[in-house]
This record gives structure tokens, C-alpha cells and sequence, in this order.
């Protein structure tokens, strides 16, 4: 799968919150100041050409939709991280974060109960 851009990132997530719409839509969800309307235009061609986004034509006016899921790209996007950073170890990842990062007890505690329920589902 492709690696977007920030910038392509940020008109994929407004599109996966749309799930379809014209450039104007795309524009409008931008906080201020808002992109201009030929800048999202660009990247949302660009996207199109990369076919991660597909559209519907209405006369000289495109609706835009995207053609992979958030959870696609996120499964894909993390599944490269843990692959490049991580040598394909889930092991490693939770030693960087238990490591790396300030960690609240009851987040430790949840995700020490969704691996036991994961080992239990594994274990039959």
C-alpha cells in the first residue's frame, strides 16, 4: 500500500468523515485558515491518480469518495511501523511504550486484560 503525505492524510481523513464529497466539502472541514480551493484540488487529483480515491462525475463537477478503509490504511500504515522500527516484534513495541512513555496505571491495566483476552481466544 501507498504512504501518503501529511497533507494527503489530512484530506483522506476528512474524506473517511464525509465518506463522499466535492472540493468545497473537502475545503470546508479544514480549520482556519482554510487551504485554497485549487491546493485541495491538487491533492485530491493526486489521490486519485494514486487510486486511493475515486469519484463520481455530475456534469463538470467531481464528488469525491475514497476507495480504502481508515481501518485498511491504519492496519497497513502500522502493520509497516512495527515492521520497520520494531524488527516485527509486538514484544518490542510494548517495551518502547512501557518504556518511552508516561503510561497511567489504568491504561496499563486495560491493555494487561486485552491481552489476556487475546491469550484466552489464542488458547482455545
Amino acid at each position: 500500500m501507498v504512504t501518503l503525505t501529511k497533507a494527503e492524510e489530512k484530506i483522506m481523513q476528512i474524506l473517511w468523515e464525509l465518506e463522499k464529497g466535492f472540493i468545497k466539502d473537502i475545503q470546508a472541514k479544514f480549520p482556519e485558515p482554510q487551504p485554497p480551493y485549487n491546493s485541495v484540488s491538487t491533492i485530491v487529483r493526486v489521490l486519485v491518480k494514486k487510486e486511493i480515491v475515486g469519484f463520481n462525475k455530475f456534469g463538470t463537477t467531481y464528488e469525491y469518495y475514497p476507495l480504502i478503509s481508515k481501518d485498511n490504511y491504519r492496519s497497513n500504515q502500522l502493520s509497516s511501523l512495527v515492521n520497520n522500527y520494531f524488527n516485527d516484534s509486538f514484544k518490542q513495541v510494548v517495551n518502547f511504550f512501557s518504556e518511552n512513555k508516561n503510561l497511567k496505571t489504568e491504561e496499563v491495566n486495560e491493555v494487561i486484560k486485552m491481552l489476556e483476552d487475546l491469550k484466552q481466544q489464542k488458547d482455545g
